[in-house]
């Protein structure tokens, strides 16, 4: 297994997906009963997630630095002093063509709103109705595991955290997969079954296992109550 969403994960394999890939693809998947465990609009979902680069925050220092009023700065950027007063203050969240605009305004490129790291929170609260649920397969009608993205938008991650589900599944029709990195297994409920370097691991309520994660392995879960595990992956150390 083993974000993301959300960069610094990395695979998507024969159409398969993985845990090293999925919080990157996480954006791109259309929002149903079976990728959200609530209804909860997506809009907060994203205003949320956007809101640790500071955005209006940073909109209101070039301005501020620059001493243009919001109807001035309206004027340069054709949107109207209400919208921007709404940017600053969070209400609204900025599209790119948006903020290009007020990039212009003010001589920056568009990395100036996202690429200074010091103002970023550090601190990233995952709600557990945001988070996203995820199949093995997308389309797959008997997958060997399905998981949820627990730490999605956090910042500068150096590890990437999964809750993951195992239906009893035949462990002889399990997929191996491999990634980059270490993998950490931990067992919250049922019988869990590894295949890692051809060679079966049964792992039960409190097990847990550490792996190089760029070997082949795959899960079967292997008890009728449902298996259920944190699943834990880092980046390859350079």
């Amino acid at each position: 297994m083993n974000d993301s969403i959300a960069d610094r994960d990395r695979t998507l394999k024969d159409g398969k997906i993985d845990f090293s890939g999925i919080e990157n693809m996480a954006s791109g998947i259309s929002e149903d009963k079976t990728t959200l465990k609530d209804t909860e609009s997506n809009d907060d979902v994203i205003r949320r997630l956007l809101s640790a680069y500071d955005l209006g925050q940073k909109l209101r220092q070039l301005r501020l630095r620059k001493k243009i009023a919001l109807v001035d700065l309206g004027r340069h950027t054709g949107l109207s002093a209400s919208m921007l007063s709404q940017l600053e203050n969070g209400k609204l969240v900025p599209t790119l063509p948006t903020l290009a605009r007020i990039a212009m305004v003010f001589d920056v490129g568009l990395e100036h709103f996202f690429s200074d790291r010091r103002s970023r929170r550090v601190f990233s609260l995952i709600r557990a109705g945001e988070r996203l649920r995820f199949p093995e397969l997308a389309d797959s009608p008997d997958p060997s595991y399905f998981f949820e993205v627990l730490a999605f938008g956090a910042p500068e991650r150096s590890l990437s955290a999964y809750l993951a589900e195992f239906p009893r599944h035949d462990p002889a029709k399990a997929r191996p997969h491999m990634h980059d990195g270490t993998e950490f297994v931990y067992v919250l409920a049922g019988v869990l079954a590894i295949n890692y370097q051809a060679e079966d691991h049964i792992l039960r309520l409190g097990d847990s296992v550490y792996f190089d994660a760029s070997e082949a392995h795959s899960y079967s879960g292997q008890s009728d109550e449902l298996t259920r595990a944190i699943v834990v992956t880092s980046l390859p150390r350079l």
